[in-house]
């Protein structure tokens, strides 16, 4: 699932980075490259943390500034940025805001910036103004080439937006799909312990879906939670931000947990002369065959682990496009929906039709049209789930909704 939206009038998501050495610690201290010759390089962990840089002061002592990763202004609005550094600086600092996106041709159109700021000696915090003009995306990096900070960077990114509403808005209808999407795997669960069977229950979407929840759980622990594939993240994406959220890593864990217990209670209840097809495992030998192989790729250096992540992605992608199939397919046979939860399917469709109406919000309040049109793949993924929902429940409600008639056996 996609993260939860931007919000309010000023959104400060911060990201914490960076490393140093106190004294007398033995741990290697990690140096960052120069951004100067084009090299803007930076390390991320997770957004809500607090970007850090390292700065020297005169007495070769460490010190920490902090900035917010991400403002979100509306249009036609004035919004206060605070810097803030862990301990006083010996010398006044002046640091440059150096502009290195725009959605549009002019930065200045969508938002205006002071072209330096000044941290003076003795203080621990710097705040300033900017200025939101029209719609649009601008990142900069806050350089120094004073003594006293070495040429490493933090980065802000600056998004101004249509109405802080809509942002808001969106925010809300981002937390009522993750939880129609979380709750939606347990009607099935339930139904499964209620009946003491799985028969109806299609084994090879179970077998593809626990497949499709084990590498969308590696894409996003990778992401959130690996600090080197972070590097890499930002390395290839210097004006991006790293699309898994703390919602999306719970999630996925959450989502693969409930998938196991499917395949428990498909070991432990009534199953019939149920199995996973032929079909289905050379599916699942092709995706793992895929999977291995390129974890050999990225050992030797032949890709980058960012890309190892990113083919568990792509896995996932697959398995979307095709998990649903058996399923439609074995209650067309049976004619029959019983032992296919129907509040899993109704849950799964809210959670899909929000997920789009969100991403729509987003496009419009942001101008960024990518979201959908950019980014196809997603949506008509997102789509593509909704379909089969919309196919599930007309099969339940309209096609097979006269149960099995059973006749009572009278006891000897």
């Amino acid at each position: 699932m996609s993260g939860i939206g931007d919000g309010g009038l000023l959104d400060q998501k911060k990201n914490r980075l960076g490393w140093f050495r106190p004294p007398g610690n033995t741990r290697r201290e990690r140096k960052l490259p120069s951004p100067g010759m084009g090299r803007l390089v930076s390390a991320g962990l997770p957004a809500q943390l607090l970007l850090l840089v390292l700065l020297t002061n005169a007495s070769d002592s460490s010190v920490c500034l902090s900035a917010p990763e991400s403002v979100t202004l509306q249009e036609n609005s004035v919004g206060s940025v605070t810097l803030a550094s862990s301990s006083a600086l010996n010398r006044s600092a002046v640091i440059h805001l150096n502009v290195t996106y725009s959605s549009k041709l002019n930065f200045s159109s969508i938002i205006s910036l002071p072209d330096q700021l000044l941290l003076p000696a003795g203080s621990t915090s710097l705040t300033f103004n900017v200025t939101a003009h029209e719609v649009g995306q601008v990142t900069s990096y806050l350089l120094s080439n004073g003594t006293n900070l070495p040429s490493w960077s933090v980065r802000i990114r600056f998004m101004v937006i249509h109405s802080s509403v809509l942002s808001v808005l969106s925010q809300v209808i981002g937390w009522i799909y993750f939880v129609a999407w979380s709750v939606s795997f347990y009607p099935q669960a339930w139904e499964n312990w209620r009946r003491k069977s799985v028969v109806g229950l299609n084994f090879d979407f179970l077998a593809l879906n626990l497949t499709g929840f084990i590498a969308y759980s590696v894409f996003n622990i990778g992401l959130f939670w690996v600090p080197y594939v972070q590097e890499e993240f930002l390395k290839t994406n210097p004006n991006g931000i790293n699309p898994v959220n703390s919602n999306d890593v719970f999630f996925s864990i959450h989502a693969l947990l409930l998938c196991a217990v499917y395949v428990c209670q498909a070991v432990v209840y009534e199953r019939g002369d149920q199995k996973v097809s032929w079909m289905a495992k050379l599916l699942l030998l092709i995706g793992w065959t895929f999977a291995f192989i390129s974890l050999f790729l990225a050992v030797a250096k032949q890709i980058t682990w960012l890309d190892y992540l990113y083919y568990f992605s792509y896995i996932k992608l697959a398995v979307t496009l095709v998990k649903y199939v058996p399923q439609a397919y074995m209650n067309y046979r049976r004619k029959s929906t019983e032992g296919w939860s129907i509040g899993n399917v109704l849950l799964d469709f809210t959670g899909g039709v929000l997920s789009i109406l969100q991403m729509i919000v987003q496009s419009y309040n942001n101008d960024e049209w990518r979201l959908i049109f950019g980014d196809p793949t997603k949506f008509g993924l997102g789509l593509f789930s909704v379909l089969f929902d919309i196919i599930f429940i007309t099969q339940h409600y309209c096609l097979y909704r006269t149960p099995h008639d059973y006749v009572a056996v009278p006891d000897q």
